[in-house]
């Protein structure tokens, strides 16, 4: 008996050692079969916004092709919730335009994200944002699980439905669905459904139950997705694109109602390509027919989305296509600072012509010009050898441009065809650098040097006065239709140098100031200044701002007060630069007010170099600081 139980032990003992080892072996193959189970990475299109995917860190995989501007991205490294991940993963350069798997986390709404262009996208500026994200290379952290389904906001799923109940959390005590029991809403497909009675909604930060308001989807949708119109965030505009813009359209009875149609599309594309906004880019509409008018100006519409709407609803004013009018029309009236003209950006005026201008353009450009409005041309379906006799300036287009190097000037064959002009013409618009025309404080004025070349100062002197003077010119941009520059000598006597039409080039201007010999004499510096208003300042053009820059290294003979009091009542600014032994007050009295911008001295020659950039950045922020036109 004994013998039978001790070998019904042992074998319920062998059988419980098979067991255990083959469960342990069974746990190690289901262990190794969970570890080659591969992490299903969701894919995504690049049109899918941040905001609405609800978790709060998940990596996901991005098609090829998500460079495409109509991808919206705002921010740079941190992006608003409003914006296309995977667009936001190409500017931020994580991924490339073939696309490929990225790692999402949210982050807390921004007070202001700054737009920039990187790596193919231009992305924009927002003022704020409820909430953020950042992209990083989808390198999963430890111990992070990441979903390998999304939830979305407007998921349709029973989960996200009953989901939606959870929490009653409210952000306004007004028109709670709770005080209303069995309130009935609609879901996307237009069906009613009925909210649990005693139940309440969980929006979080949000408030959709305002009288009027429909829940879609009856999940979670966020503000931005209700209505686009009203809530879609409005951008701050395109800062590296801060250009005053005037397209001058026509309207011209010859165009055709269709031809005028496309010519609205085409504004309406340029609006939404150049991103419109305060810090960037703003544009207004004049139209031509026998007189201009102005649609609406640079105040009117400040975002992108109202100026195209706006766009949508001009109509035609037929008449001739009096294109020199509407220039002389807008460089009178245009960009001034009541019809929102900021005062330190670029003046662009883009004009369109069906075949050519019925009336001449060649002078009103010019003035236009010389105002510091860039003239661009873009000219559709030209005349034919058999019409060419109606044309009354034959090469229009080059006598009105801003400069004849083709940079300011497109011609389309057809209608059709003007949709091809959009991005290179919005790059050249932008391209403030290029903007020749622009008025600035380094284009805009004719420069009168009155240099004093009495004994005192001496041959050697001399020539470092002149290199201060080079030094001063070199800084503007100079041409006959932008800084023109002139100079005196004086000593008992007065003399022309050169004057402010005899050079219209850098290169010129400094190899003349060079060339001026010294003369030597006395010091009469208030004859000197009379004779530049006549000789130098008699001449400068009237829209030109005139500056006055003298240099003088003793007191003078004669007396200055009448003299520069004269100057200053013509417009003429006058800066005043002292040298070893000239009379402090008699440099402030020279000088235009208030003195301390105006006036500087020096106790050495070999000193002069110094004020340089002091002077060019004084001139420059009582330029900026002047409304234009």
């Amino acid at each position: 008996m004994g013998t039978v139980v001790l070998t019904m032990k042992a074998s319920v003992i062998e059988m419980f050692l098979v067991l255990l080892v083959t469960g342990i072996h069974s746990n190690k193959e289901m262990t190794k079969k969970i570890k080659r189970l591969k992490f299903n990475v969701p894919q995504i299109n690049c049109d899918v916004k941040a905001g609405k995917i609800i978790n709060p860190e998940f990596i996901v995989k991005c098609p090829a092709g998500c460079q495409d501007p109509k991808y919206h991205v705002y921010g740079t490294d941190v992006y608003a919730s409003y914006s296309s991940v995977c667009g936001a993963a190409v500017h931020s350069g994580v991924l490339d335009n073939s696309g490929g798997k990225i790692l999402v986390r949210k982050v807390a709404g921004q007070s202001g994200y700054k737009g920039s262009y990187s790596n193919g996208v231009q992305s924009l500026s927002l003022p704020r944002w409820r909430e953020s994200f950042i992209v990083s290379e989808s390198k999963p952290q430890k111990g992070v699980t990441y979903p390998s389904a999304l939830t979305y906001s407007s998921s349709k799923s029973p989960a996200a439905k009953a989901d939606l109940w959870s929490t009653p959390t409210y952000t306004s005590s007004q028109n709670r669905p709770g005080a209303n029991p069995g309130v009935q809403r609609q879901d996307s497909s237009g069906a009613a459904f009925q909210k649990p009675v005693g139940a309440d909604v969980s929006l979080g930060e949000m408030d959709f139950w305002k009288p009027g308001s429909v829940l879609l989807d009856a999940g979670f949708v966020p503000k931005e997705e209700l209505s686009t119109q009203s809530l879609e965030p409005v951008s701050l505009g395109d800062p590296n694109c801060k250009v005053d813009l005037s397209f001058l359209i026509d309207g011209s009875s010859s165009i055709g109602k269709r031809r005028f149609r496309i010519q609205k599309q085409f504004l309406a594309d340029i609006a939404q390509a150049l991103d419109i906004g305060p810090a960037g880019p703003l544009m207004g509409v004049v139209q031509y027919g026998d007189n201009p008018a102005t649609h609406f100006n640079l105040r009117t519409h400040t975002n992108s989305r109202d100026l195209k709407t706006a766009i949508e609803k001009i109509t035609q004013r037929g008449g001739l296509a009096n294109a020199g009018r509407a220039i002389s029309f807008v460089t009178k009236n245009f960009f001034s600072k009541a019809n929102g003209n900021r005062g330190g950006s670029p003046n662009v005026a883009v004009v369109l012509v069906d075949g050519w201008p019925t009336d001449k353009v060649e002078e009103a450009s010019r003035l236009a010009r010389e105002s510091g409005i860039n003239i661009f041309f873009i000219t559709i379906e030209g005349a034919v050898e058999n019409e060419k006799q109606y044309v009354l300036e034959p090469n229009f287009v080059n006598k009105a441009v801003c400069r004849t190097n083709g940079f300011y000037s497109f011609h389309v064959q057809s209608w059709f065809g003007l949709h091809k002009t959009l991005q290179p013409l919005v790059k050249r618009v932008c391209d403030t650098e290029r903007l020749a025309c622009s008025k600035t404080c380094l284009n805009s004025a004719d420069i009168g040097f009155v240099i004093d070349g009495s004994s005192s100062v001496g041959t050697g002197n001399f020539r470092t006065v002149l290199q201060f003077v080079a030094n001063l010119s070199r800084e503007f941009e100079i041409s006959d239709t932008d800084t023109r520059v002139g100079a005196v000598q004086y000593t008992y006597e007065q003399r022309l140098e050169f004057g402010f039409d005899k050079y219209s080039s850098k290169a010129d201007v400094l190899n003349a100031i060079k060339r001026v010999g010294y003369w030597s004499g006395g010091t009469s510096t208030g004859a000197a200044i009379s004779y530049a208003l006549e000789q130098l300042f008699q001449k400068s053009k009237p829209n030109k701002r005139k500056l006055m820059i003298l240099i003088t290294d003793g007191r003078s003979y004669d007396d200055v007060r009448i003299p520069a009091l004269a100057a200053h009542l013509k417009g003429v600014i006058t800066y005043a630069v002292g040298v070893a032994w000239a009379a402090q007050e008699e440099l402030e009295v020279i000088a235009t007010h208030p003195a301390r911008d105006h006036s500087f001295f020096a106790d050495d020659f070999d000193n002069l170099y110094q004020y340089v950039p002091r002077i060019i950045r004084n001139i420059c922020t009582e330029f900026n600081s002047q409304p234009r036109n």
